[in-house]
């Protein structure tokens, strides 16, 4: 796997502009379709080299400003921007403004030094992933596959930092309100999603499709007052909506009465 400052190959490289429409649409394949926004014209090159090596990503656009990444949004369906911190320009007004233009696409955030309060803020403002730019290259693109899927991705030094955000936001929420009452299945469901389970494999466990945990997910969303499974890992640990209702789980055959402790699973980005 190469590193992202890997020089040998970049003459292999071909970069694939936003003017250059017949390989355009050959990049509009069924893919992990990937625009890179980056200030460094080496590191854009570096994180190019490592996707080229992978079938399922294709980087479909590399920009250095925001109006160029405005208007490659505007004109190119896109899956997942990788966008340099630099970008941000000192105020994250940056984020919602990209998420208007092209609500279905995915932002990655990579941030020379991921400070508590930027990262907290970024994941608040609905980035799916904030990566340091040393990360190694196969956590690289594992990140862009989760993030493309719909994943939402945080580091071990930034998990502790965002569950803290999310219980003291939602304290004073919680403190006064009664708790809705999940059903055996729900509650299983949000217990699969506290141990980091993707959908698949929460719907193989229960022994139902991956299209019922989806519906399944959205009606405990809006039961719930949450609007992902960030939120809603949060939510159940901090209400403690789990040990509460196990005695429920076990009546209607869910869980074992030996079943283990519950915690959120980080991605190790």
């Amino acid at each position: 796997m190469l590193n992202l400052f890997d020089t040998e190959k970049l003459g292999q490289l071909h970069t694939v502009r936003v003017t250059d429409h017949a390989a355009a649409k050959e990049a509009f394949k069924p893919d992990r379709r990937v625009v890179l926004a980056d200030t460094q014209p080496i590191y854009r090159i570096g994180m190019k080299n490592i996707f080229a090596l992978e079938d399922d990503i294709r980087v479909i656009a590399q920009v250095e400003t925001l109006p160029h990444l405005h208007a490659v949004l505007e004109q190119y369906p896109t899956d997942v921007v990788v966008l340099d911190g630099q970008l941000l320009g000192g105020t994250l007004n940056t984020i919602p403004e990209l998420l208007r233009r092209s609500p279905d696409t995915k932002l990655i955030v990579q941030l020379a030094e991921p400070f508590e309060a930027t990262v907290v803020e970024l994941y608040g403002q609905g980035v799916r992933c904030v990566i340091s730019r040393s990360i190694s290259a196969d956590l690289f693109v594992k990140c862009v596959r989760r993030i493309s899927d719909g994943e939402t991705w945080i580091g071990n030094s930034a998990i502790g930092w965002v569950i803290e955000a999310y219980r003291s936001q939602t304290t004073s929420d919680t403190n006064h309100r009664i708790q809705p009452k999940l059903s055996g299945k729900q509650l299983t469901i949000v217990r699969c999603i506290t141990r980091g389970m993707r959908n698949k494999e929460i719907a193989y466990q229960i022994g139902t499709t991956e299209p019922a945990i989806k519906n399944c997910l959205r009606q405990i969303y809006e039961k719930l007052g949450v609007s992902d499974r960030l939120e809603l890992a949060s939510y159940a640990l901090h209400n403690e909506v789990l040990k509460k209702d196990l005695e429920d789980l076990e009546k209607e055959g869910y869980v074992s009465k030996t079943a283990q402790p519950l915690g959120v699973t980080s991605s190790g980005v």
